[in-house]
């Protein structure tokens, strides 16, 4: 009996660290889903000194990619970034995380600029405000600033299949 709490509360950690060690990290629930998107007022790489604000961006969705010039997973994704771009099913704004504004811009003129605008986050504050721990990460924001979708990790033909594009097309406007 002296030997039971001790054997009992062994078992159950180790259930719990056999549980965490098998989940996905990339579906860590945000707690933002369902929420406005945070205020904001960032330049743009193409202008950093012009102020963009959230409400800029309101009147219809668009996916919001954090990425950065030292991000290797970014690369990875871009290609289809820019695939996506060219069949105009959604607008993409980037949220440049962490970076230097040179070689973001370089970054981008090397491997091709798939995004209407691109945020430039330097200090990481507006990151910080989405809940962004990692790059890249993609939010889907509807036409009212709410955020409606989180990925976390590189997008996929997968993803956008099974996931976001069914989530654009409920977003679209209904044709009477």
């Amino acid at each position: 009996m002296r030997y039971a709490l001790p054997l009992v509360l062994f078992a159950a950690l180790v259930g719990f660290l056999y549980v965490g060690l098998h989940r996905d990290p990339r579906l860590v629930p945000s707690p933002l889903i369902g929420k406005p998107a945070p205020d904001f007022a960032l330049g743009t790489l193409a202008t950093p000194d012009t102020a963009v604000k959230r409400a800029d961006l309101l009147g219809k969705p668009y996916l919001l990619n954090v990425w950065a010039s030292w991000c290797a997973q970014c690369r990875e994704e871009h290609p289809l970034l820019l695939d996506l771009q060219r069949t105009g099913q959604v607008t993409l704004v980037g949220l440049n995380y962490h970076d230097e504004l040179g070689a973001a811009r370089a970054w981008l003129t090397e491997r091709g600029d798939p995004y209407g605008l691109t945020l430039f986050d330097p200090e990481g504050r507006l990151g910080l405000d989405l809940g962004v721990y990692g790059v890249p990460e993609t939010f889907l924001v509807d036409a009212t600033g709410t955020i409606r979708y989180k990925h976390v990790g590189p997008l996929t033909n997968d993803v956008l299949a099974r996931e976001l594009l069914p989530l654009l097309a409920q977003l679209a406007p209904r044709q009477p």
